[in-house]
């Protein structure tokens, strides 16, 4: 019987090849493996006392929240636990991978297999590393939040139509100059709410002056009031202002109370995201709220439907519609 302490990992150092040409042996895949390589691996598998364990029902998560918020981010945090509530319902674990598996520096993928996940979870990190297109396409399952790979199942908010309603919401309320300060420059989301911003106001016939479009970071007050501080000091300064998120708008707050200003009558301000805590305030904040529990819980069904039915599950993704709380942080505006 093999001990609890053997992992494939194990085997893999045994045999000194890949991971993954180890986990496609142990689960009896044909692809790129020849019967040499099947049989040294077999053999090292013997020699460690490895048992093979077809399914372990344990899923993986990959999440990396660069400001450090964690499992508290109040966004990712109802995600996180609708997926893990699914996922649970459906009689499977759930893992966090990182790269401190091990005391030897393991990459995502290595941390799969070592962990030997059915299947994994991709959510807030920056999908353009290589490290990140070696795992989707590797043999194990993967699905994306935020973010679509081609082939690979996605569970997608609508960020270009939140950013649509905001713009449009602001200028129904008589705003022209309207600003905006994205989040993290490495983010899809953040690239497609740029691109979108840029669009829904050359759709008004509205500029977006120099100072207007400021990069910032998701959730970072501070950084944002700073950032807000400069914008109310440009000489055609902005009325209304587009936050990365609604944390941010505790910032805002921040910054036009120590300008004197009040919101909204001298200052608007809209966040994105809906969550709880900023909708306690008063006045309650405009923002743009999504659905996170529900793709949560949608991220859990299409990685299952992967493992369980590997020969018939849908790769198109799964698209999350928005909606615009009006709030009372946007006020009207007469030019």
């Amino acid at each position: 019987m093999a001990q609890l302490s053997v992992t494939i990992y194990d085997v893999a150092r045994c045999c000194d090849l890949p991971l993954i040409t180890v986990k496609r042996v142990l689960d009896n895949s044909l692809v790129d493996v020849t019967d040499r390589t099947r049989r040294r691996v077999l053999r090292a598998a013997k020699l460690v006392g490895y048992e093979v364990v077809p399914r372990t029902h344990n899923l993986g998560m990959i999440f990396m929240d660069e400001n450090g918020k964690g499992l508290t981010h109040p966004y990712f945090a109802a995600l996180l636990n609708a997926f893990k509530s699914a996922a649970e319902n459906w009689g499977y674990d759930i893992t966090f991978i990182n790269h401190n598996a091990t005391s030897e520096n393991m990459t995502y993928l290595d941390h799969c297999l070592y962990r030997n996940v059915d299947g994994v979870c991709l959510a807030c990190l920056d999908f353009s590393t290589k490290e990140v297109s070696d795992l989707v396409g590797s043999d194990i399952p993967c699905v994306t939040v935020d973010h679509k790979f081609d082939g690979v199942p996605a569970v997608l908010s609508d960020n270009e139509n939140g950013v649509n309603m905001l713009v449009d919401y602001a200028t129904s309320m008589g705003h022209r100059r309207i600003a905006f300060i994205h989040g993290h420059n490495n983010s899809v989301v953040t690239s497609t709410r740029i691109a979108q911003f840029y669009s829904a106001m050359a759709f008004h016939g509205l500029p977006v002056p120099d100072g207007y479009l400021r990069s910032g970071l998701y959730n970072e007050i501070g950084m944002c009031r700073d950032i807000i501080l400069d914008m109310l000091g440009l000489p055609n300064r902005p009325t209304c202002i587009l936050l990365p998120n609604d944390l941010c708008y505790f910032g805002a707050q921040e910054a036009a109370r120590s300008l004197g200003l009040r919101i909204p009558e001298d200052v608007s301000f809209a966040g994105y995201d809906g969550i709880e805590l900023t909708q306690a305030l008063r006045p309650q904040l405009t923002t743009i709220q999504q659905d996170s529990a529900g793709m949560g819980r949608a991220a859990a069904r299409r990685l299952i439907e992967m493992i369980e039915s590997p020969n018939d599950y849908s790769r198109k993704p799964t698209f999350f519609p928005v909606d615009l709380i009006k709030g009372g942080t946007v006020g009207r505006w007469e030019e």
